[in-house]
């Protein structure tokens, strides 16, 4: 027993068995004649099966899966004797192994799972714009000339709220519906609280002091809204805000149109929320109810403290470009989709890691310059200035995509060092001047592609 076992039939058993060519009489007790292959009829038949097969048998890579594929097409042993003249199936699987060519066809094409959806990422940047409108009717109420300062301190702190806050949510939603719900409904309102407090020592008022306390309420449920993917709710909420923007060019309001439609707004936009967080609320629990530590979002609160700071500095010296840059955040959103799916594509084509970081390369360019490209048209018709325009677009988006990937410390060290400069040389008025903001994202930019092409230009971070 200490030799090597057969894994055939046909083996030294069988050396008894008596072969004789096709033609030759058979004894009557001679029931395990058999046939040599290729002669006669047999090679004609084996020659048929395998051009019957070649598609098939084309990429095996031993005889043996021809063999288990003889199987699945239910060969008898029977047929495999009569018609082919072989003794068993493993003879025949090799005659039709070495008969066909080996091909190796690549593998079809996955769907592409970073596919965005197009509307969604149109709705999102409309939607981000949409609560100008209400500046638009309130502000001869409130003259936000004098007072606008603590909008602005409230609208940071509900920025840089809102980032971390939606962060955790969306690491909530990975344990369940409800679990995300529970942080939106609890971390909201803490929000926007924080936000009107911080904003009333300078509000001057009653009236400014409402007037930020009810943009801190909104952008709390309209942020949560955005959470739970529900976008039209919130576009229909926001219908009396439309509606009521839409007449000003051709007809003067009053006070009470001009506060009615934004109240409205508001109100609705609250509705939907809760009836949004009460169905998520009303998901069975998950068994894991652990929550991910506090820290981990805190990078996305200070992201959105770095990347306020410098829109605002933007629009104190173009006020448009504030506006070009909120709309332009859908393409964006859309663009860091694409990059993700042309990333995986570009993994599928390389079969080196030089050569993926080399397309990785290119991918990160075009996603770059298609942004960048939607904003120059914006920025000539609005009057700003193209240069620092794009050079904080370019900043803005390369952070997210940095973050999309889980990448966060980094772009918010890069980010808030940019702000701080910027805002220190522009609160100073130290040199060089106005020309620090582009200095500082352009700098901010660079430093940050060199990130995306260190951390997303391996492929173990897209597999």
């Amino acid at each position: 027993m200490s030799g090597p076992m057969a894994l055939e039939p046909g083996g030294t058993e069988h050396d008894t068995l008596t072969l004789r060519l096709a033609g030759t009489p058979a004894r009557d007790d001679d029931t395990t004649t058999l046939r040599l292959p290729g002669r006669g009829d047999n090679e004609a038949q084996v020659s048929a099966l395998a051009a019957e097969l070649a598609d098939r048998v084309g990429p095996a890579v031993h005889p043996y899966e021809v063999a288990a594929l003889l199987e699945a097409e239910g060969m008898t042993a029977e047929q495999i004797r009569e018609r082919y003249g072989h003794p068993n199936l493993f003879s025949l699987a090799t005659a039709l192994y070495e008969q066909v060519p080996r091909t190796f066809p690549e593998p079809v094409g996955g769907a592409d799972p970073w596919r965005p959806d197009h509307v969604r990422c149109l709705l999102r940047g409309v939607l981000f714009a949409l609560p100008g409108l209400a500046y638009l009717l309130t502000a001869p109420l409130w003259h936000p000339g004098r007072h606008a300062d603590a909008l602005i301190l409230a609208g940071l702190v509900s920025w840089s709220w809102g980032q971390a806050l939606g962060h955790r949510a969306h690491l909530q939603l990975a344990t369940g519906h409800r679990e995300a719900a529970r942080t939106l409904l609890t971390g909201a309102p803490l929000g926007a609280a924080l936000a009107t407090a911080t904003a009333v020592p300078l509000a001057g008022g009653v009236l400014v002091s409402l007037t930020a306390a009810a943009q801190s309420v909104y952008l709390a449920a309209a942020g949560a809204l955005l959470v739970l993917g529900r976008e039209r709710l919130l576009l229909a909420a926001l219908t009396p805000l439309i509606a009521g923007a839409a007449v000003l060019p051709w007809w003067e309001p009053g006070t009470l149109l001009r506060a009615g439609p934004p109240l409205l707004a508001l109100l609705a936009v609250l509705i939907v929320t809760g009836l949004a967080l009460r169905a998520r609320l009303a998901a069975p629990a998950a068994p894991d109810g652990s929550r991910p530590p506090l820290l981990r979002s805190l990078p996305y609160g200070l992201f959105g403290l770095a990347a306020g700071v410098l829109v605002l500095l933007e629009g104190r010296r173009e006020p448009h470009a504030v506006i070009v840059l909120t709309v332009s955040m859908g393409p964006a959103e859309w663009l860091l989709y694409r990059y993700r799916g042309l990333s995986v594509a570009a993994l599928r084509a390389s079969a080196t890691p030089a050569g993926f970081l080399l397309r990785s390369a290119a991918v990160l360019g075009l996603c770059l310059l298609a942004y960048l490209l939607t904003l120059l048209p914006a920025a000539y018709v609005t009057g700003a200035a193209p240069a620092a325009l794009l050079l904080l677009a370019a900043t803005l988006w390369t952070a997210l995509l940095l973050q999309a990937f889980g990448t966060a410390w980094p772009p918010v060290v890069i980010c808030l060092a940019a702000a701080g400069v910027a805002a220190a040389v522009t609160l100073l008025h130290l040199p060089p001047g106005s020309v620090v903001l582009p200095l500082c994202c352009g700098t901010a930019a660079l430093c940050l592609v060199a990130c995306v092409l260190r951390f997303l230009g391996r492929p173990a971070r897209h597999a």
